[in-house]
């Protein structure tokens, strides 16, 4: 069932960049439409906040539906094949295609260009699921050390810092440089080929590894998803997770608005998403060895910590100097890249251990329902910001240059900081229960030691 011989072993540096330049694509689709989306449908498309709030969120709620089924199909494949890797392949060059598509619609009628919005957008979900599940799941197989999936979660998170940076940062300044909606195809184009670039980086790079020996269970989907509900521990970890989602997907969907109407400059929100997520390439190594030192709870509690420091502080945007508030959201990054590095370093946890007790492979189905749960939380961030600006009175047009009541300045702080502190704290409630630690995980894998190609262990 477990081969003690991954317990002691290390990951070839070319399985551990391969695998994280798949961090290029993720980082590159969770951040842009949560970015951008919502401002190109309330001040492009003249949409209103509330159906533009509707339109984000119901396509990737559909990943809550879709995603535990990618994740019991890439089960199974794994099984017939030894590898989940097609999953990525295809799942991967569909979701740049239709990326590239999303904001080349119609600008009008209203209610045909917000059609193709939500058509688009529904297939760029499904594609992105196709992708993001198997990959999420490989590092469960890839291998069994406890210490080792922390690094090869590094890796990512550096990555996918870098990979988040470059793409939030570049991409309202796309926009604003080429101006009206050839900036928003000029952007997605570019996006788009960010994403085909970290889709081809993890297939090629984990060409070698074999991995899989676990039989995916038998039985039904509902049936599966009730088991894994049930494991305890993977449970907490999901709920703290999709809270702290829900709090990201609020923060972003608010950048823009805070530059446009708050600092009164769209210049802006490429910097402060900078100071944001730019942190994350300099603390993640530090991160790593609070997890050696503290553990992966503790290090992850403390993150969170920061980053709700960091967002409460947020409110001051528009009455402090700018460079204040950007010195506070590099504060917020720091913990941010903690609050990623820690929970995905954790998930590959509890679906080894729960394989090693049950001699049973539901690595996929966790990670999908994982995923599933990731995706809802940052499209309700969107929509609930959305909501926030509606209550606040925000005013939509197709200039995008209206001045706002005192009461939307208001709301837009609120979303943007008040709230996603709140949520936070709220998401530690749950974590509090988790109980996995390096002794429960010392020989817990799943799958047998690679043994050939860039996926064999290394001394």
């Amino acid at each position: 069932m477990v081969d003690d011989r991954r317990v002691a072993s290390g990951l070839s540096a070319r399985l551990r960049v391969g695998y994280a330049l798949g961090g290029i694509a993720t980082g590159s689709f969770g951040t842009v439409p949560g970015l951008l989306l919502l401002p190109y449908l309330t001040d492009s498309l003249g949409i209103g906040s509330a159906l533009a709030g509707l339109i984000v969120f119901l396509p990737k709620a559909w990943d809550v539906i879709v995603n535990p089924i990618t994740g019991r199909l890439s089960d199974r494949s794994s099984n017939a094949r030894r590898t989940r890797r097609p999953f990525l392949l295809w799942g991967g060059l569909a979701l740049a295609l239709s990326f590239a598509l999303l904001f080349s619609g119609p600008q009008a009628p209203r209610g045909v260009a917000g059609g193709w919005v939500a058509v688009i957008f529904l297939l760029c979900a499904t594609a992105y699921s196709a992708f993001q599940v198997p990959y999420v799941a490989m590092p469960a197989e890839l291998t069994g050390d406890y210490a080792e999936r922390t690094r090869l979660l590094s890796w990512r998170v550096a990555i996918l810092a870098v990979a988040i940076l470059a793409s939030g940062a570049s991409a309202p300044l796309i926009r604003n440089l080429v101006g009206g909606a050839a900036g928003y195809r000029a952007m997605a184009i570019f996006v788009a080929l960010l994403i085909l670039v970290g889709v081809l980086g993890a297939y090629v790079g984990t060409s070698g590894a074999r991995t899989t020996a676990v039989p995916s269970p038998p039985g039904g989907l509902s049936g599966q998803l009730s088991l894994a509900w049930r494991i305890r521990d993977f449970r907490l970890l999901l709920l703290t997770f999709v809270v702290q989602a829900l709090a990201i997907g609020s923060m972003l969907a608010g950048v823009d608005y805070v530059s446009r109407a708050v600092l009164h400059d769209p210049s802006a929100s490429s910097f402060l998403f900078a100071c944001f997520v730019g942190p994350a390439v300099l603390v993640t190594p530090l991160w790593q060895r609070v997890a050696g030192r503290l553990g992966k709870k503790r290090g992850y509690v403390i993150g969170s910590g920061v980053l709700t420091a960091g967002a409460a502080s947020l409110l001051a945007v528009g009455s402090a100097p700018p460079i204040v508030i950007y010195a506070v959201a590099a504060i917020a990054g720091a913990g941010y890249a903690g609050c990623q590095l820690f929970p995905l370093a954790m998930l590959p946890d509890t679906a080894a251990h729960h394989a090693e007790r049950t001699g049973e492979n539901r690595v996929g189905l966790l990670t999908g329902v994982w995923t599933a749960g990731e995706t809802l939380g940052l499209a309700l961030g969107p929509a609930i910001f959305a909501l926030v600006l509606t209550i606040g009175g925000y005013r939509s047009s197709t200039a995008g240059d209206l001045v706002q009541p005192a009461r939307a300045i208001t709301a837009i702080r609120v979303g943007f900081a008040a709230l996603p502190a709140a949520l936070i704290m709220i998401s530690l409630l749950a974590l509090r229960g988790y109980t996995l630690g390096p002794d429960d995980l010392r020989h817990a894998a799943v799958g047998p030691a690679d043994t050939t190609g860039d996926g064999s262990p290394v001394g």
